[in-house]
């Protein structure tokens, strides 16, 4: 899409939802997710995959369980026959009964917080030798992170603490294979975790949906003299755990290191960034404090044309030519065609796969055969920086699904289908966006994109 054809006028704002309950996983989900990291584990012949887990980093070990150990570490420990066990700190003990999948407990106070009773002190070694490690020939080892760097060996890069690795070292062969198994949850086309089915579509909906209403309403509420904590206030809602670091910065950012919003009062003419995201979704602006284009800064005359129109009109081209099936490489390429790298400095994955993390990997990249499939949840990540110009942004989150999944959707919720079918007739009704068929849009203020945050009437469309 050429960026000249963007126009900024009166445009009405999305609908919005409120009192969306929460979905739970069912019982049936869980087993599928288990069945789906055994096969993995079979096709490449691991005997046990060791899943690290603390409150940063838990997902993997919380997809088959269902919980993280909040302010503690906890391993799960997954044999290819099935069987599980879980070692806990002293303040998740009780979690495991409460395990989504059947596990074992094992008891570890090295797990705990500072300080804290290290009763059964046992060594992590002869825990592990009684799940059945020395017998064991190929171990894998997750942690969260995907390595993927072109120099390194990347499946004996681990990151999990020292002191798990070693002690899983001391319980097993000397020829025994540790590799890096991040990528049976995560990576490639076979990625446990990289698709979803209408039970988890419908479950980080609701994360999806909730950052775009607070996002919404926090956008509404800008005025000159509000306080940034005062916005940041709309930016959290229903006591639900932030996946980031809620942004709500006027003016220049990270004064004295300063990641989170403070008493400092918005000025008129200031731009202004906010950002927040749940389980399932993540909502980002930047823009200006001001009403019309000649408020705008003397250097920065030509915003809309440089940066903020382009910027829209490349969001408009990924949401119209993404599809199920497309290579990775395919999408990256089209970004670069119609926003190039070199003249508005973004850098990162031009899209990135969400779920219970705000970013869990990415299938588009350069050079990218993944493909693009239906389950697939991804958030809009187009960052541009142009020097000597304010940013701008409207990250949001869709679902690619097929017809047969839009199918089981609309069939086993037929309300979060009626708010999809909503979301996307404002996006090809008001937006005039030719969105393409194989997107559910699982947040409200897709592509909703207001440059000039006190002309709330006014955003951006085709």
């Amino acid at each position: 899409m050429d960026f000249k054809a963007v126009k900024l006028q009166v445009t009405n704002a999305p609908p919005i939802f409120s009192d969306v309950a929460p979905v739970p996983l069912t019982d049936a989900t869980l087993q599928v997710r288990k069945e789906k990291l055994l096969t993995r584990m079979v096709e490449e012949g691991f005997d046990a995959l060791i899943i690290y887990a603390d409150k940063e980093h838990g997902s993997n070990f919380e997809y088959l369980t269902g919980f993280i150990p909040r302010f503690e570490e906890g391993l799960l420990i997954l044999k290819k026959n099935g069987e599980a066990t879980v070692i806990l700190g002293n303040e998740n003990l009780k979690m495991a009964a409460h395990s989504r999948i059947p596990v074992t407990l094992k008891h570890s106070p090295y797990f705990s917080l500072p300080n804290q009773p290290m009763d059964n002190d046992r060594p992590l070694d002869a825990l592990f030798r009684e799940t059945g490690l020395p017998v064991m020939d190929r171990i894998g080892l997750v942690g969260w992170k995907l390595f993927t760097s072109e120099h390194a060996d990347n499946k004996q890069l681990f990151d999990i603490p020292a002191f798990i690795v070693d002690a899983i070292r001391h319980s097993t062969p000397a020829d025994a294979r540790l590799e890096n198994a991040a990528h049976l949850f995560i990576g490639g086309d076979n990625g446990a975790r990289i698709t979803n089915n209408a039970n988890e579509i419908a479950h980080y909906e609701y994360g999806a949906n909730l950052a775009s209403t607070c996002i919404l309403n926090a956008m509404n509420a800008v005025e000159p003299g509000i306080r940034e904590a005062e916005l940041g206030s709309y930016l959290t809602a229903e006591g639900q755990y932030n996946t980031v670091v809620t942004i709500a910065a006027g003016g220049q950012r990270f004064e004295k290191a300063n990641l989170y919003p403070t008493y400092k009062p918005l000025q008129h003419g200031q731009p202004l960034s906010m950002t927040t995201g749940f389980k399932g979704g993540l909502s980002s602006r930047t823009g200006f404090i001001i009403a019309d284009e000649g408020e705008l800064p003397e250097t920065q005359k030509d915003y809309l044309d440089r940066v903020a129109k382009p910027y829209f009109a490349a969001v408009v081209t990924w949401l119209e030519n993404i599809r199920i099936g497309m290579a990775g490489a395919e999408i990256y390429t089209l970004m670069e065609s119609v926003l190039p790298k070199a003249k508005y400095g973004w850098h990162l994955n031009p899209g990135h796969l969400s779920a219970d993390e705000e970013w869990m990997s990415s299938p588009i990249f350069a050079r990218s055969a993944q493909t693009l499939k239906s389950g697939m949840i991804l958030q809009i990540d187009i960052i541009p920086s142009v020097k000597g110009y304010t940013g701008t942004s409207a990250e949001e989150c869709i679902a690619l699904a097929d017809k047969a999944l839009q199918a089981d959707i609309a069939h086993a919720f037929p309300e979060l289908w009626a708010r999809i079918e909503t979301r996307k007739r404002y996006l090809t009704d008001v937006l005039n966006i030719k969105l393409s068929e194989d997107v559910i849009p699982l947040s409200s203020t897709v592509a909703y994109l207001r440059p000039f945050f006190l002309a709330k009437d006014k955003a951006f469309t085709c």
